[in-house]
């Protein structure tokens, strides 16, 4: 007979039985799930408007969008300052054999030749001129992509000495720029920029400096010593808190025998003997000797070879990789070197292009001192792009009048090309609704009616035209929200001095003007297409625009 106490154990082992099934079941589950996320991480598409059925470079895989993002990573390493970036430029354009030219001299070009020339070492101006220039009626116009060159900084003073101060040694410097200038403290800083040597011959050089180890740092002030007032927002006073720390003014008893007596008096009376004949030129006598002495053992050369300098500090750390994906690069600089990349590399790879019906020339400037307003010798708003159109175009057309240079003007176009807001998920707020770009989704228009860019209706819709005939990402747009005061590029200024036409636009950002930036990977490799893509196609969409 079966008693209660066998159906009991007989339902029980049955219940267990079902549980672990159905523990199985999730466990496989768990297993189908895991796996779906591993597929598509190894495959991560980055997300565009489910209506397009062509996405263009963006439709891949991260890995394939690596090789160039790395390649951009090298460019913002070398390129610590505007000189840096220039020489990393003309060392990519003199792979596809470009020609240097001397401002000082008459151009000699021609049809199907690539030159560039530079001025101040800051600013450089590169072109292709096209095939068939000159071969039809009519005159060819320039493509051009603009961009600059630098980027908010602290600048060593042209008199760097300060008096040591709690026995430290300190640098003097100088803020450039609009910069989040608190970033900037707890970062390991090393120096960079171009150095003025008289050589042996009684020459003077300019010699590039980089000096890529933290010798200096600007430390924040421990929480315990803040008042709570102090504690509520983190104040720069930039005049009083910015100054680097460069070395320990103890530093020689730190590295010298503890000497007493007669010995001590001799080494005081030397230390006297040698500020006494320390050299008073006007110059070196207010610079930081530490200083000197690194520069000099950087260079190898000696202190008296050293006649000037113009340095600015930068962050040591190199450029990354971050993200669950790698979808993002970190790095200083991005606004605006990445645009100054991107221009270079497709004029270096649209001028090994087998095009042969180009009757155009092909043409980038990177700027410097565009982040102060670009009123320089050197900037935007200098006489430097009036002068190359002007130049350029009667090297080729000697009998060029006045009228054909107004046609040229007429028929030209300019992609100004700055790093754009890209909306930041904890302050989203801070972008209009509809005008919200997202980083990985491709590059942005910039507009603004009250002409803080040069964007209008027409050069928008040539953009979005030449992106449409390449399938790439039709480009985002951002507008800024009309409590908000709106930032301003070269655009405007390139065309109120030339009358060229110009749009505003650039890869999405966070970050900007912080020590360091973040970016999408995938914009990079779209921004690359469609710069190409603008200089292969700009000529058949602007021809079929009612003028």
């Amino acid at each position: 007979m079966r008693t209660k106490d066998h159906f009991f154990h007989r339902n029980r082992e049955s219940r267990i039985s079902k549980g672990n099934n159905e523990i199985v079941k999730i466990k496989r589950m768990m297993l189908l799930l895991w796996a779906s996320v591993i597929c598509w991480s190894a495959t991560f598409v980055v997300g565009l408007a489910a209506t397009s059925s062509k996405f263009g470079p963006l439709n891949t895989k991260v890995s394939e969008h690596l090789p160039l993002a790395r390649k951009l990573m090298t460019y913002l390493d070398k390129s610590t300052d505007p000189f840096h970036a220039i020489e990393a430029s003309i060392e990519r354009l003199k792979e596809v054999n470009y020609v240097e030219l001397d401002e000082r001299e008459p151009f000699v070009v021609q049809p199907g030749g690539k030159y560039y020339f530079t001025r101040n070492k800051s600013t450089l101006v590169a072109f292709q001129v096209g095939d068939k220039y000159g071969s039809s009626p009519g005159v060819g116009g320039f493509k051009i992509i603009g961009g600059h060159t630098d980027s908010p900084v602290l600048k060593v003073k042209p008199r760097s000495k300060r008096q040591p101060k709690s026995g430290c040694h300190q640098l003097g410097v100088e803020t450039y720029g609009g910069g989040l200038w608190y970033t900037w403290f707890d970062r390991d800083l090393g120096v960079c920029g171009r150095v003025m040597v008289r050589s042996k011959d009684g020459k003077i050089e300019q010699r590039l400096l980089k000096i890529q180890r933290p010798i200096l740092r600007v430390p924040t002030l421990a929480i315990h010593l803040e008042t709570e007032e102090e504690r509520k927002a983190f104040k720069v006073n930039k005049e009083d808190h910015t100054s680097p720390i460069l070395a320990m003014h103890v530093e020689k008893a730190l590295s010298s025998p503890v000497v007493v007596g007669e010995k001590a008096k001799e080494e005081k009376e030397t230390d006297e003997a040698d500020k006494k004949n320390e050299p008073k030129d006007g110059w070196t006598e207010h610079q930081e000797p530490l200083l000197l002495h690194l520069i000099a053992q950087e260079l190898d050369i000696s202190i008296p070879d050293i006649i000037d300098f113009e340095l600015n500090l930068f962050d040591v750390q190199t450029a990354s990789l971050g993200g669950a994906f790698n979808e993002f690069l970190h790095s200083a600089r991005l606004d605006n070197l990445a645009s100054c990349f991107l221009a270079t590399e497709a004029l270096a790879e649209y001028s090994m292009m087998e095009i042969t019906d180009d009757a155009d020339i092909s043409l980038i400037a990177l700027f410097d001192h565009e982040e102060v307003g670009s009123s320089s010798a050197v900037g935007a708003g200098s006489t430097v792009m009036a002068e190359a159109v002007e130049r350029i175009t009667t090297a080729l057309q000697p009998n060029t009048n006045p009228d054909i240079m107004q046609a040229t003007l007429r028929k030209s176009f300019c992609l100004s090309v700055d790093q754009a807001h890209a909306v930041h998920p904890n302050y989203a707020s801070k972008h209009e609704t509809a005008h919200s770009p997202k980083m990985n989704h491709g590059m942005v228009i910039k507009r603004n009616s009250n002409q803080r860019y040069a964007t209008n209706g027409i050069t928008g819709l040539i953009i979005r035209e030449i992106a449409r005939l390449s399938d790439l990402p039709i480009p985002q747009e951002f507008v800024v929200r009309n409590d908000c005061p709106c930032g301003s590029t070269i655009g405007p200024i390139i065309s109120a001095a030339t009358g060229i036409r110009s749009i505003d636009m650039g890869c999405p950002q966070w970050s900007m003007h912080s020590i360091r930036e973040t970016m999408g990977i995938c914009d990079v490799t779209n921004g690359l297409a469609l710069f190409k893509a603008f200089l292969k196609d700009f000529r058949e969409v602007d021809d079929a625009l009612e003028q």
